[in-house]
């Protein structure tokens, strides 16, 4: 269930000041008043991107259809909440909440029901995204502009926007910060704990943090996958340490399932390695704010992803340009930064954090 630490307003007030990528997130909703025109002999999009400055302001009434998987874990909860809270900033959005669903037929069918009702856009977080491409193109096919949340399609195409946390990126980040750990050590043991590894997502972190460990002469000794879930996570942590009686560091990829990991590691009475999770979730924030736990980081997976997607298809859907860009029309993906979180910054980021 999904406790904000702050309240919602503070936490996405915090969240837009932490979203980097190659531009300013908050350019989405800036509230700056529009430029003077720009010098003669300027281009013409210069003035328009300027204009664009005024995109908090009220526009025409939109739509916005929005669908994702169920909301069983903290993460998918709070992607949940933050974008409903998100959506009611704005009194020219209407948001149509399906139910969360885990079935992917039932999601299909969602969107199918979206497209029939002609909304204005459509913000898809897909619990498969590659079982979700045909319907998310059905949907651009009939002119409604999809935003892509979170696990890609299999095709660009098949949205206008596309809105990620770096999962390539938090594996980086999250080696890199091992390889600083452990000084040099060559003979270091790692052990991983994924979630579903079928997904592209899961891939893409783990190839990151393979990448970041070679650079230090290191890889993964014992790698175990879960499923983003609790008791997945116990599971799967209680097998890697019966498979590795030594383990100088271990990387799990959810912080959800990260609850889990760490009761797997109480039962067992390990504490000869430290933990670095993933997401950002107030409970492992709490661990290295301790300074007695295993946990001595975690990554950032932003939970407001969905919040952001919402954002970007209500510019979409009243043909809005990102304020302090010169493009005039939206990028067609936005990715989020992957920050490490440390007892050094923890206090900065902890109220972004969701409850697992």
């Amino acid at each position: 269930m999904f406790k904000p630490t702050a309240s919602p307003k503070k936490m996405l007030g915090a969240a837009a000041l932490l979203a980097t990528s190659a531009f300013m997130l908050t350019a989405c909703v800036s509230n700056a008043p529009a430029e003077p025109a720009p010098a003669s002999g300027a281009p013409a999009a210069a003035a328009a991107a300027a204009a664009a400055g005024s995109n908090a302001a009220e526009g025409k009434k939109v739509t916005i259809g929005f669908s994702v998987p169920a909301a069983d874990h903290g993460f998918m909860a709070a992607m949940t909440d933050l974008a409903v809270e998100t959506a009611k900033e704005y009194p020219d959005v209407e948001l149509k909440v399906a139910e969360g669903t885990n079935d992917v037929s039932v999601q299909i069918s969602q969107v199918e029901t979206m497209i029939n009702d002609k909304v204005d856009a459509i913000v898809l977080l897909p619990f498969d995204g590659a079982a979700l491409t045909q319907v998310a193109q059905k949907a651009m096919d009939a002119g409604i502009p999809v935003i892509n949340v979170d696990r890609e399609f299999s095709t660009a195409q098949s949205s206008r926007v596309t809105v990620l946390g770096d999962n390539y990126g938090v594996g980086v980040s999250a080696g890199d910060f091992i390889c600083n750990e452990l000084d040099g050590k060559k003979d270091a043991k790692i052990g991983e704990i994924p979630g579903i590894d079928s997904l592209p997502l899961t891939q893409d972190r783990s190839r990151g943090f393979k990448d970041a460990l070679e650079k230090c002469g290191l890889e993964v000794s014992n790698r175990v996958p879960a499923e983003f879930t609790v008791e997945s996570g116990e599971k799967a942590a209680s097998n890697l340490l019966q498979a590795a009686p030594q383990l100088d560091a271990i990387w799990n990829h959810d912080d959800d399932q990260g609850v889990g990991v760490l009761a797997a590691i109480k039962a067992a009475d390990r504490s000869e390695f430290f933990m670095v999770g993933n997401g950002g979730s107030a409970n492992m924030m709490r661990e290295i704010q301790s300074g007695d736990s295993v946990v001595k980081a975690t990554t950032v997976y932003p939970a407001y992803q969905a919040a952001d997607g919402v954002r970007v298809a209500r510019l979409v859907a009243q043909d809005k340009a990102l304020g302090d860009l010169m493009d005039i029309e939206i990028p067609r993906q936005i990715v989020l930064y992957a920050a490490v979180v440390t007892k050094e910054n923890v206090e900065r980021y902890l109220p972004t954090a969701f409850e697992s």
